[in-house]
């Protein structure tokens, strides 16, 4: 029984703490996630800004691996731009092996910030995110030797000695953040499946570019694959954003409120140098102006309901939502706000609730007759 829903883990962690058992917690929690029903657990890879500690993703996927039986564990995403190709193919087929069929491959052209460090200017993260594409599909899903030489790196009949657990091959999904065409085209392309974020936090701000929206992604997405010959299934299209639920939308808002004053202000508007509001909107209401503009849900059960169907509805429909954990709160509340996403908002959506229910008024009915 799926619930189609999962985490997206940055993982972000306030400065300040223990990295230590900020990693672990991790860990923990995607257990959790395993015990509650969760779908799937994606782990990002930062290297720069001091609150994203995971440099090395697949390490975590591993060690979640053997503590977890049922959720897929996911790159989100290898930064191809950084990686060579064959080292990238290579690992993802032992997390094949380890995780028994249960990992996704995650790819795109890698984070602005982390790429400053390397020396890799925009332009040239595109072209080798288009360069190794192609080439990480085939070592990965298919079976031909590769030949193949650019200015970074250089195959030479190159085939992986490890077969692929999964008979079917492994999933491979590329995201988009809404800022470009490019990256929904490539999905297309290639047949991809496809991480949406549904509003990245800069694109709320002045001087920002004009944002993609969700539907029009998966329009991109759609045009490309067919002029390639392809098509895309919309259940595997992901739609990560931050959601939060409480018993009422008021204890919702209390809880995070503070935590996300410090992930908005202090990570991307000091650690990363960005104007992170708009002048018209109060810092005291910045929480309020994201959930109003898609980006994130915050509220009762009710309310999350209405804001995942919403989401269907300006989308067509997409497979799974990515609860995106931003650190807002507690370890606690976040682990409040994942039980009450497991028993009471997913039923809802997936109707998993309605045959228990039926049965009661089936009952009621048929004592009236």
């Amino acid at each position: 029984m799926h619930s189609r829903i999962g985490l997206f883990l940055s993982p972000v962690h306030e400065t300040g703490q223990d990295p230590h058992l900020a990693i672990r917690r991790n860990l923990d929690l995607v257990e959790q996630a395993d015990e509650l029903n969760f779908d799937e657990a994606w782990f990002g890879e930062h290297h720069t800004l001091g609150w994203g500690l995971v440099g090395a993703p697949e390490t975590l996927i591993a060690a979640a691996s053997q503590r977890t039986r049922q959720i897929k564990l996911a790159h989100g995403v290898v930064p191809l731009s950084g990686h060579h190709p064959f080292h990238v193919a290579s690992r993802a087929v032992h997390l094949d092996h380890l995780t028994r069929g249960r990992y996704i491959l995650g790819v795109g052209p890698g984070v602005p910030f982390d790429a400053k460090m390397f020396g890799l200017e925009q332009p040239v993260q595109r072209r080798r995110l288009e360069e190794a594409l192609p080439t990480v599909l085939e070592l990965v899903n298919g079976d031909e030797r590769i030949t193949q030489q650019t200015d970074w790196f250089d195959l030479r009949d190159a085939k992986l000695q490890l077969p692929r657990f999964s008979p079917d091959g492994i999933e491979v999904a590329m995201a988009t953040s809404g800022t470009s065409q490019s990256s929904p085209r490539l999905i297309g392309q290639y047949g991809l499946s496809m991480t949406s974020f549904a509003l990245p936090f800069a694109l709320m701000t002045p001087g920002a570019p004009a944002h993609i929206n969700l539907a029009h992604q998966w329009k991109f997405a759609e045009e490309s694959a067919a002029e390639h010959g392809r098509t895309l299934d919309r259940d595997k299209w992901r739609i990560a954003l931050p959601v939060h639920v409480a018993e009422t939308r008021e204890e919702a808002y209390a809880d995070v409120r503070e935590g996300y004053d410090r992930w908005l202000f202090e990570y991307f508007g000091k650690a990363a140098g960005r104007d992170v509001i708009s002048p018209d909107v109060p810092r005291e209401k910045a929480l309020e102006a994201r959930v109003e503009a898609g980006g994130a849900l915050v509220g009762s059960v009710d309310d999350v309901v209405e804001g995942i169907r919403r989401l269907h509805e300006i989308t067509g429909g997409f497979g799974t939502l990515l609860v995106y954990v931003a650190d807002w709160t507690s370890w606690e509340k976040t682990n409040r706000s994942m039980e009450l996403l497991a028993r009471y908002v997913t039923p809802r959506i997936t109707g998993s609730a309605d045959r228990p229910q039926e049965a009661v008024d089936w009952a009621i009915a048929s004592r009236a007759k």
